[in-house]
């Protein structure tokens, strides 16, 4: 598979995501979820002009691009003006809603004097391994591309002009396609389409179909679906998925943005609509889970991947974009997602898919367990303020799940702090001979932070704890009454109020104790190390163990903006940092900021880090994980964390 680190923009419904090039180029197909399965390795599109070779839409040196998608919708415009021919084409993505169905529809205009004869080209690999391997095969005019339960058709109302389906790349530059056979071995094939002649300033319409299908026992039926979908009126499909996504961001527009017609204010709002119309394309619709983003890496060479589910960055994906109304996707998250990925010893694993499968990992992190009891209390009062009354039963039904999770922070808080029995010095030596870790007992090892990056205790993580215990506090309080009647409950809830109390306590000691630098008088990331972390900023926003007007907290603001705020007013996440070169501002590290600077009412600050959020977005108002300092280079475009702490900046 070719590197293609980049993902422009993105279309899809509730089973299909796909992501394209700024060029217009498809470069990931995920189907049935949104991080599961990548099917595309490459889609190219191409036209034969007159007798000239293959000209690639996405790639031909004379080729001038602009990008847009049609105003308040996921249909993606890709305008290339071919300056060798004078011939102008708009590319148009979209996926049906109800259908997994994507329509590529073109339409060409002659701008030159001389007649263009036009070949349309597609050329296809599937992703194909010893596993799983793919083969083609043409069934009425349709180009089939299939492995063991998944299929691929691409085809068009036209009749096909000629077809590959082995050794493609032998000849494919040349445009013209020949092949007897009708069904090969070979993972990458290629249609061609004859458009006929095209007069001076005349247009012509070409719309191509990409069907998928998931299906567990064949692909018999197939025939018959394509035949149904050929008879498509495409320009009325377009028009159906334009309205349908217009209405949903009517119906999430929760903040009525007002516009002052600055190039500003459109940027934002540019971006506030985005954040709307694409964070569904991330969500499984089954379950809740979201994938922190469409994959970027998949052979691991700069990163770990992207495409699977978090628990920390869905509950804070979440806490944002319900702000939106998106209670319906989040009540999912915590009734099915997170009740069935939860250990049973009542925390929770790094990173899942979607689904709720365990995802590759490689170690846990205490801060996700935690985040889910701040993340269920915060999602409640959200809904409470979007819908006027508080969903009592939403705190009930997951009532025992939060419990469990409080009992596993409680042990490693206690460990943390000595108050369990020593063990036995047999087991630590064994431990340390053969690396054994009992899961029960996971919370007995080092976590990792929320970076991913170091082992060890960390303020953040402790910070996520301390806000646990307090929402946990606030969720009895809530629940005292549906327990009148039960008066074993009560007492227990007492019990447990105070001892999370206590708990509390505890944790703002040690944090005092052990991460505190005395010299500096500032808060430290870690017990390993004196590092300026901008997760510090977790202990003020969002978990409050300390108030934004603490001699403590200023101190620490001042060394943060010493060390990490870079001169466009973007932060870096900590010092000495190595990942993708370690240099670029964060949307994440920079949104913290900004709720710190809301938190305390210092609009210039706040403002500052907002301004460098939205300066940084792409022309099609997509935020990515980080931009480079002069913001012309950026990593991960759309971040779901990303957008949602954007949503959280602009809520009051």
């Amino acid at each position: 598979m070719k590197k293609k680190y980049y993902n422009d923009a993105f279309i899809g419904n509730n089973n299909i995501t796909a992501s394209f090039s700024r060029y217009g180029e498809l470069l990931r197909l995920y189907y049935p979820l949104p991080d599961y399965r990548q099917y595309s390795d490459f889609f190219h599109i191409g036209v034969k002009i007159n007798d000239s070779n293959i000209v690639y839409l996405h790639n031909d040196i004379n080729n001038k691009y602009n990008q847009y998608y049609t105003e308040n919708t996921n249909i993606l415009n890709t305008e290339i003006e071919n300056g060798y021919f004078n011939l102008h084409i708009l590319q148009t993505d979209c996926v049906m809603i109800n259908k997994d169905v994507i329509l590529k529809k073109y339409v060409f205009k002659n701008n030159n004097t001389i007649d263009l004869n036009l070949n349309f080209i597609a050329y296809s690999k599937v992703v194909s391994s010893f596993n799983n391997m793919a083969g083609g095969l043409m069934i009425d005019d349709s180009l089939i591309q299939y492995s063991h339960n998944f299929t691929c058709a691409i085809f068009s109302n036209q009749k096909v002009l000629s077809h590959q389906l082995n050794e493609c790349e032998r000849n494919i530059t040349s445009g013209t396609l020949y092949d007897k056979d009708y069904i090969g071995m070979s993972p990458e094939s290629a249609v061609s389409y004859d458009l006929g002649t095209l007069k001076p300033g005349q247009s012509k319409e070409f719309s191509l179909i990409v069907y998928m299908k998931y299906d567990e026992k064949n692909m018999n039926n197939i025939e018959n679906e394509i035949i149904e979908l050929k008879k498509l009126n495409v320009n009325k499909e377009i028009t159906k998925i334009k309205n349908f996504w217009k209405k949903f961001l009517e119906r999430h527009n929760k903040l009525n943005l007002k516009n002052n017609g600055s190039e500003y204010m459109n940027k934002l709002i540019n971006i506030y609509k985005r954040t709307i119309l694409y964070m569904p394309l991330l969500i499984n619709e089954k379950t809740g889970g979201v994938a922190a983003s469409l994959e970027v890496d998949e052979e691991r060479d700069k990163c770990g991947r992207y495409a699977y589910c978090w628990p920390r960055d869905a509950v804070m994906i979440y806490r944002g974009i319900d702000n939106l109304d998106f209670l319906d996707y989040s009540k999912k998250l915590y009734q099915i997602f997170l009740k069935n990925t939860q250990s049973k010893n009542g925390m929770w694993e790094q990173r899942f898919y979607t689904d709720g499968r365990l995802a590759p990992c490689w170690g846990y992190q205490i801060d996700e367990t935690a985040i889910v009891v701040w993340g269920l209390y915060k999602r409640f009062k959200i809904e409470e303020k979007l819908k006027n009354k508080k969903n009592i039963t939403f705190l009930k039904t997951n009532l025992r799940m939060v419990e469990k999770a409080c009992d596993f922070l409680e042990k490693y808080i206690n460990n943390l702090l000595g108050k369990e029995e020593k063990e036995d010095l047999v087991r630590i030596q064994m431990e340390k001979e053969y690396h054994y870790k009992e899961r029960d007992e996971i919370y007995k090892h080092p976590s990792y932070d929320l970076w991913e990056m170091n082992e060890g205790v960390h303020l953040y993580s402790l910070s996520a704890i301390y806000g646990a215990f307090k929402a946990m506090i606030e969720i009895y309080n809530e629940l005292s009454e549906t327990f009148a009647n039960n008066r074993l409950k009560q007492d227990d809830i007492i019990l447990n109020k105070a001892k999370y109390e206590g708990l509390m306590y505890d944790i703002k000691n040690y944090i005092m104790t052990n991460l505190y630098d005395k010299q500096k008088k500032v808060l430290v990331r870690n017990t390993n190390d004196r590092l300026t972390d901008i997760s510090i900023i977790g202990a003020i926003v969002p978990f409050e163990v300390f108030e934004p007007t603490e001699k403590v907290v200023k101190n620490t603001v001042e060394q943060i903006n010493m060390t990490l705020r870079t001169y466009l007013g973007g932060y870096l996440r900590y010092q000495n940092d190595s990942y993708i070169g370690g240099t670029c501002p964060w949307i994440i590290s920079t949104g913290w900021m900004g709720l710190y600077y809301k938190k305390i009412g210092d609009r210039k600050a706040y403002n500052e880090c907002l301004k460098f959020i939205v300066n940084s977005a792409t022309p099609l108002g997509l935020l990515a994980e980080q931009a480079d300092i002069d913001q012309n280079e950026r990593w991960v475009i759309g971040l779901g964390w990303s957008h949602a702490i954007f949503i959280n900046l602009l809520c009051n």
